[in-house]
């Protein structure tokens, strides 16, 4: 049980601090492909992916660990995963991004947290499992990338590695605006400058993120808990765990989701950012609206854009890939109500009025 707690919360911790630090935010990534055509943090995703893949390749090579491929639902992970990329651009946060904002002081990312929690719970134990068992029952198929495709692992992961170090290499050579962009002041030094003020490039904090995420699988495993990272199931459980008091919720996952929140509270009182910010009734709407749909979502999808668009990806899965798409199709089509069509509404309204002003001779 020590062990527990203690690798849990080392793990978490490490994860919530990177990933404020370096404002690793999956939801914004999604959102600026459609909306400003860049996909920067989404390659720095796939560099974590790739890092993490590498890793697990050869932890399973040398047989530290197993990976059990099991079967996966088709439709649910579509559709849950597409419900899932709705509420995060609501709830302005993915699953970690809620727990490491709610870490900040953002009233608004605690509203998500909670609600994504008890409809996790819900959807998971409660009056939506019959549901999300008659979504997920029909379709059920081999996750296994290598078994239903018949090419090994390693080839798998070395497409994937080229993949991500061509459009790596090809976004770093792209000329950089001439434009020039003020900087602030350096106000620390020495190594309270390197972790609590410089900023990283998102493809440094894709490889620490990478690195965590390979490193949560034997710390995982070696508590009897066999997978990566997880942030629903956990969330699910710390809920159920305070309705009953029943010890069996809590495991590595309840630790990790705690460590992220205490690592993200950290660097955010280090960085002086940490502030008690209370959002407009709408933004509060959005973010329980975002909450639920992400509980939910997640819940049917068997994971969210970590467990699925991370870690079951880095693990040649197919229900990571399928969830990892349908989610970003999910955040797009949110998108565009939320940012694209009020953008082009108001460029509408502004070519209007210039075009009904006098002429002037």
């Amino acid at each position: 049980m020590i062990w527990m707690i203690i690798s849990g919360l080392i793990v978490g911790i490490l994860l919530g601090f990177v990933m404020q630090r370096t404002r690793f935010c999956l939801t914004g990534g999604f959102r600026d492909m459609y909306v400003q055509k860049n996909n920067k943090m989404f390659y720095a995703l796939l560099v974590a992916i790739s890092v993490q893949s590498i890793g697990l390749l050869a932890l399973t090579s040398f047989g530290a660990l197993t990976i059990a491929h099991e079967t996966f639902p088709v439709i649910g992970t579509i559709i849950g995963s597409f419900i899932f990329g709705i509420g995060i651009v609501l709830a302005g946060g993915c699953a970690t991004g809620t727990w490491y904002r709610a870490g900040e002081g953002l009233i608004g990312s605690w509203v998500a947290l909670i609600l994504y929690a008890l409809s996790a719970a819900v959807t998971k134990t409660g009056i939506l499992l019959p549901l999300m068992e008659k979504v997920n029952t029909p379709t059920n198929v081999n996750a296994s990338m290598s078994q239903t495709t018949g090419i090994p692992a390693w080839i798998l992961v070395l497409v994937l590695l080229i993949i991500t170090i061509t459009l790596v290499v090809r976004t770093l050579r792209k000329p950089k605006p001439k434009v020039a962009v003020p900087k602030l002041k350096q106000k620390y030094t020495g190594i309270r400058h390197y972790l609590f003020e410089k900023r990283y490039h998102p493809f440094l904090a894709g490889i620490a993120v990478g690195i965590i995420a390979l490193i949560a699988w034997p710390m995982s495993y070696s508590t009897g808990r066999e997978g990566g990272l997880g942030i629903t199931t956990p969330s699910a459980n710390l809920i159920q765990f305070l309705i009953t008091g029943d010890l069996k919720f809590i495991d590595w996952g309840v630790f990790l989701i705690l460590g992220i929140f205490a690592g993200s509270y950290i660097a955010a009182r280090g960085a002086k950012e940490f502030k008690w910010r209370l959002p407009d009734k709408i933004t509060i709407r959005n973010s329980a609206i975002g909450g639920i749909c992400m509980g939910f979502g997640a819940s049917v999808a068997g994971g969210c854009s970590i467990g699925n668009g991370l870690v079951e990806t880095a693990a040649l899965s197919w229900q990571g890939w399928v969830g990892l798409a349908s989610m970003i199709l999910g955040t797009w089509f949110m998108s565009y109500f939320i940012f694209v069509r009020p953008m082009k509404k108001l460029q509408k309204q502004s070519t209007q009025s210039v075009s009904q002003q006098p002429q002037t001779t």
